[in-house]
């Protein structure tokens, strides 16, 4: 009878401790969905802050250069303006010859 109520005293045992292997099991696996939740929402913000800096100095980059392309257009058509108006002074003065000549 010893034998039989050891075996039992030793079964009830090894269920209590497999209960608590269980529950131990549990909270860690909740600890760890846990952590990897709180990492991931972190890692995904942190990646979000990359992307919107990446986009911000993109957008700057690109006013940059549309700007310079601006002066670069603005100044051509300054020298183009500068020599059509020389261009057109000159036959100016071609024509008040041209019109003096034939009244007098």
């Amino acid at each position: 009878m010893t034998t039989i109520s050891e075996a039992i005293t030793t079964i009830k045992k090894a269920e209590n401790d497999a209960d608590k292997l269980i529950e131990s099991t549990k909270e860690k696996s909740s600890e760890k969905i846990e952590e990897s939740r709180t990492k991931s929402k972190e890692i995904i913000e942190k990646s979000e802050e990359e992307a919107k800096s990446d986009a911000e100095n993109m957008l700057l980059d690109a006013e940059n250069k549309a700007r310079k392309e601006a002066v670069h257009i603005s100044n051509k058509t300054a020298e183009k303006i500068e020599i059509s108006t020389k261009t057109a002074m000159s036959k100016v003065e071609e024509a008040s010859d041209l019109v003096v000549k034939s009244i007098l």
